[in-house]
């Protein structure tokens, strides 16, 4: 799906915590004169959503948005996870509960308008989903063997039958000599961190039961599948954007921006 290819109305939703553990305040981190997380909204309103909000747990945060013009909300500071806080942004905004959000995450200031839009046209298109993502092929074998570099394979219609960590699928003739050397054929997927919801989804998935694999896997996604609920699966041609988590990350993405 194209960037000029709108698909059915929905929100923008970007989860902006202050406190981090490897970049102090990073949703105010400057790049190139504008605070990291505007840089996530003005990509975001490249996008075809009808609003983009900010969903933030510290004034400075709001007041950091309104000066650049983007929408913002204060939301409670004892949220465990960034779902909890677009839970309650989208109860404060007055959400329907058909109504599709996609959660852009606050780190992101190289997000692509266009997957944007893929990811909520691929929940408009799936009725039998709750939620939609992300998925790209890999191409190096480091990726695959990483544990951070989570892995989703899927089934014929594109709906996610597992995240994991691990290297899946487990290719059983690759492994033979013990150890891999390559990659299986058709290429494993990675997994890509954009998600749309149905807002009333969205609304009660706090309140679900927390899944075994959740926890052993580190996965919060594995909580829908665990209860059961579907999530389509966009395939992406490209790799997204690179995300900002480390002080190395902000320089990386501080030389593209200002060569921009």
């Amino acid at each position: 799906m194209s960037l000029h290819e709108a698909p059915g109305r929905f929100t923008v939703l970007i989860p902006a915590r202050l406190a981090s553990t490897r970049l102090p305040d990073k949703p105010l981190a400057d790049i190139a004169g504008v605070p990291m997380v505007v840089r996530v909204a003005q990509q975001a309103l490249r996008s075809a959503a009808h609003r983009c909000v900010v969903a933030a747990d510290d004034v400075r945060i709001v007041q950091a948005c309104e000066a650049h013009g983007v929408n913002a909300i204060l939301t409670r500071t004892d949220h465990l996870s960034g779902s909890d806080r677009l839970a309650e942004a989208c109860t404060l905004l007055g959400l329907a509960d058909d109504e599709v959000v996609v959660n852009v995450q606050g780190d992101e200031p190289l997000i692509d308008p266009g997957l944007i839009n893929s990811v909520a046209q691929e929940l408009h298109a799936r009725p039998d989903c709750v939620m939609s993502t992300a998925a790209h092929a890999i191409d190096e074998l480091a990726d695959f063997l990483n544990p951070n570099v989570v892995k989703v394979v899927l089934d014929r219609r594109r709906t996610a039958l597992y995240f994991s960590r691990a290297p899946i699928p487990w290719w059983r003739d690759g492994m033979a000599s013990g150890a891999l050397s390559a990659l299986p054929s058709p290429s494993p997927l990675r997994h890509v961190g954009v998600y749309g919801y149905r807002a009333g989804f969205l609304r009660r998935f706090p309140d679900l039961e927390p899944a075994p694999l959740e926890a052993t896997e580190s996965l919060e996604q594995l909580r829908v599948l665990w209860h059961g609920e579907c999530i389509a699966v966009h395939l992406s041609a490209v790799a997204p954007g690179a995300g900002v988590d480390t002080p190395q990350d902000l320089e990386r993405v501080r030389r593209v921006l200002s060569q921009g």
